[in-house]
């Protein structure tokens, strides 16, 4: 390389790519940190400090092992996803369901390994339920569907690069969990910024770069935070469960979870 092209800046995709990775690696730091220090406020009491336990499972093997595999091996998958025969659409809705099925593996079997850390079984958890199926059909990927064809619908009016969909669908993954806990899900953001954020990552390299639509203008970007929650009625029709008694082997309303209350 010359002297004079080595005094060039960098260009604005590698300025861009330097960010992110200093944006990931900042995420990753706090969501170590701040987890390490829940982990020594709760020590004493078993139960919180099984379920941290199990949270730092699922750290570090969908986090980070799991977002290793894929960031490593990105142009294996996309190359295989290739390889089916449907629309781009559909393409990422199903890779966005299956990723969040494979993501709940590893929380269902933590909370099937409470034995592991010290506790029976259902004193302390991570999952509404010890039973896959249960846990996917009836509390979590069953949700996250219908937002996986709001994303879709988005991707198909406006371009975002897949690390702002990252970030985009982790944010909207913090405002559920918000929601759901309250005031717990906050602090951990960074926990859920990967946990959802690597469900769709990946899909979202499939929308062709050829297809006609525009890049999203900067108020798309808190716009697509909130745009996929419009989409939760779709379950009406894509999960009549949930609503109906005995379509499925329980009957409606079924439990939010399966467990009593982790006093401590």
């Amino acid at each position: 390389m010359d002297a004079e092209s080595s005094s060039r800046p960098a260009s604005a995709p590698n300025r861009w790519a330097k960010h992110q990775r200093i944006l990931i690696v900042g995420l990753g730091v706090w969501l170590l940190i701040g987890s390490s220090l829940v982990l020594a406020f709760v020590w004493p009491k078993p139960k919180l400090r099984a379920v941290i336990e199990m949270g730092f499972g699922l750290i570090l093997i969908w986090n980070f092992a799991g977002g290793f595999v894929m960031w490593r091996w990105r142009d294996t998958w996309l190359r295989l996803a290739t390889k089916i025969p449907v629309n781009w659409g559909l393409k990422f809705v199903l890779g966005c369901v299956a990723l969040a099925m494979l993501e709940e593996v590893v929380t269902t079997t933590m909370t099937n390994c409470a034995p592991l850390f010290g506790v029976k079984i259902g004193e302390a958890y991570v999952t509404a339920s010890t039973n896959y199926w249960d846990v996917i059909i009836h509390h979590s990927v069953v949700i996250f569907v219908p937002m996986f064809v709001g994303w879709a619908v988005v991707l198909h009016f406006w371009k975002f690069s897949p690390f702002s969909v990252f970030l985009l669908w982790g944010l909207t993954g913090t405002l559920l969990e918000w929601l759901y806990s309250g005031g717990a899900g906050v602090p951990n953001f960074a926990l859920w910024i990967f946990v959802y954020g690597l469900m769709i990552w990946l899909p979202a390299h499939f929308p062709p770069e050829t297809r006609p639509t525009r890049n999203a203008p900067w108020w798309a970007y808190p716009v697509a935070i909130f745009a996929p929650l419009l989409f939760l009625p779709l379950d009406l029709v894509l999960a009549p469960w949930l609503w109906v008694p005995g379509l499925l082997w329980h009957t409606a309303p079924h439990p939010d979870r399966h467990f009593p209350p982790i006093s401590g």
